[in-house]
């Protein structure tokens, strides 16, 4: 059903921006610049950023380097705890309404582009009856078989959806799996029509994004840093706390190979490799995700000569021509 908010005039709706992009896109630097330009404040859209102690393999921003800019959703989960797309709409929403009432602007920042859009599109999760004996069916054959046995499944039904959630996802996996099972629909073809929703918010969505083998040298570069800075010994340091390697947490991009690594799976060499061709595949994946999003501006660095603040003027002027921003 049509959000209420949605059919409301434009100039009446709330204003909100989006800044995504790729990984190591560069995301994080011109977030801050617009938000001390508009008055606003950030939300994460990072699946991992939630999670407290989990700061290198993330490239969480430290708090020495917010310049005083209010960032939300960082550091709020213990490694323990599940976050998934419905509790980052709740999140979200609440957030909005506490910024709203600073009188500041909402900026959602991250590459999370299915986060994103829950929020800028208002999408109903309304949850269907379980079959908790087909999840349990489902978990027992990753658990026996691995991820991929189940990611197989998912392949067969629906190409699309498994395109679109990564093969160590097993939580998305089962749940569009279990989609398939009890609306004998596809959950690519639910999102599609979730996609064509009028958003109830005054809203300008920027994409920034980089000539693919600049993007790639940054991945790589992005990951040794990693490593220097101490990846390994923070991984470690999770695991010796108890943090299971089975944990949803412990499944993303940089934890769940170096945690392999340290169980003896592979040495560390191999480790790193599979990092950088996992992110590199991840944001080939994100750049797929952004393309087929409606009512994007792609903001491509090469575009501005890489100059920061040209593409931040820029955004300034788009901004205004939505009459979200006045000088």
């Amino acid at each position: 059903m049509m959000s209420e908010l949605s059919t409301l005039p434009n100039q009446i709706k709330k204003p909100l921006v989006i800044l995504s992009g790729p990984t190591a896109a560069g995301k994080t630097d011109l977030s801050i610049a617009l938000a001390k330009k508009i008055g606003g404040e950030i939300i994460s859209a990072d699946s991992m950023q939630v999670y407290r102690g989990f700061d290198i393999g993330t490239a969480k921003i430290p708090p020495e380097d917010m310049e005083g800019v209010p960032h939300y959703l960082i550091d709020i989960l213990d490694p323990d705890k599940e976050f998934n797309v419905f509790e980052f709409q709740r999140m979200t929403k609440e957030v909005m309404d506490e910024i709203y009432l600073n009188g500041h602007i909402p900026i959602i920042v991250g590459g999370t582009g299915f986060y994103i859009q829950s929020v800028l599109y208002d999408i109903d999760f309304t949850k269907e009856e379980t079959d908790k004996d087909y999840r349990k069916m489902l978990e027992e054959l990753a658990e026996k078989e691995g991820a991929e046995a189940v990611h197989k499944l998912l392949e067969e039904v629906d190409p699309e959806a498994a395109a679109q959630i990564h093969e160590n996802n097993i939580k998305r996996t089962i749940r569009a799996l279990e989609f398939y099972h009890e609306t004998g629909s596809r959950i690519s073809d639910h999102n599609e029509e979730q996609r064509s929703r009028l958003s109830p918010y005054r809203f300008a969505y920027f994409v920034l994004n980089r000539e693919r083998s600049v993007l790639y040298r940054r991945i790589n570069q992005r990951v040794d840093r990693m490593i220097e800075q101490g990846l390994e010994e923070e991984v470690k340091r999770l695991l010796d706390s108890g943090v299971s390697d089975q944990a949803l947490s412990m499944q993303g991009l940089g934890y769940k190979e170096m945690a392999q690594y340290l169980n003896g799976y592979y040495d560390l060499e191999r480790a790193i490799y599979k990092i950088k061709i996992g992110t590199r595949h991840f944001a080939k994946r994100q750049i797929t995700w952004f393309k087929r999003e409606k009512e994007v501006i792609w903001m491509n660095y090469e575009d501005y000569d890489n100059d920061k603040e040209a593409m931040l003027d820029a955004m300034l002027e788009v901004l205004k021509e939505k009459g979200i921003y006045n000088v």
